[in-house]
């Protein structure tokens, strides 16, 4: 298992094998998709048997869109989660709420296309317990976020960063996440579609090939 300070999150697992080759790649969070337009969405029931064989001490993350409380009901009693990703467009005072709802971590994904989008990080600095920073999607995507776009990283390069920890989205692959940690300072990194054959069907191979390369970035 690679040993290296980048932390990665696979997300939108669907299958036991992907749990287990993100878990034996020496993954941090394992991600899961609730989400009914996403390829990689799973039903409550088919997300509580796979958080059931997730090794202890690696971290399911539940990604949502603008959920409601009714449905995030349902979710957290439904599937053992140990932190809520919030992939929306949910206000600072959303995220507060659902913190003190569910009493459970919260990460709050940030899109940003350009300059004008880092403000808004700011605002969430203050409740979410961890930031996500993704490529904004394109106007009418279907997907928040899982679409393989990046953004100009040089927009994070030398700044002063947030008061919470953040992870960095948006087009990773095995090919340029070594790049994107050199450039950014990252020392978190959330990877979906750039380790999968086909939407939703994750490659353990590539899985590997990213953690790897990930811990290649610190050392270097």
């Amino acid at each position: 298992m690679p040993s290296s300070d980048i932390r990665v999150k696979i997300c939108g697992l669907t299958t036991a094998a992907a749990v287990a080759a993100a878990a034996e790649a020496g993954a941090r969070y394992v991600g899961f998709v609730f989400f009914a337009r996403s390829p990689r969405n799973l039903s409550f029931e088919a997300a509580a048997e796979l958080t059931a064989a997730v090794p202890v001490g690696l971290c399911k993350v539940a990604l949502t869109v603008d959920a409601e409380d009714a449905f995030l009901d349902r979710l957290t009693e439904a599937v053992p989660l140990d932190m809520l990703q919030l992939h929306g467009r949910e206000s600072p005072e959303r995220v507060a709420e659902v913190k003190a709802r569910y009493g459970l971590p919260v990460m709050k994904a940030i899109g940003v296309a350009g300059a004008a989008d880092m403000a808004a990080i700011d605002a969430y600095s203050d409740v979410a317990d961890q930031l996500l920073i993704d490529a904004k999607p394109p106007a009418g995507a279907d997907l928040p976020g899982g679409n393989g776009l990046m953004f100009d990283w040089q927009l994070l390069a030398g700044r002063k960063y947030w008061r919470r920890p953040w992870m960095l989205a948006g087009g990773l692959t095995p090919a340029n996440v070594a790049e994107a940690v050199r450039v950014t300072g990252a020392r978190q990194v959330d990877v979906s579609s750039g380790v999968e054959s086909a939407p939703g069907v994750k490659d353990a191979r590539l899985i590997r090939a990213f953690v790897e390369a990930a811990a290649e970035a610190r050392r270097g």
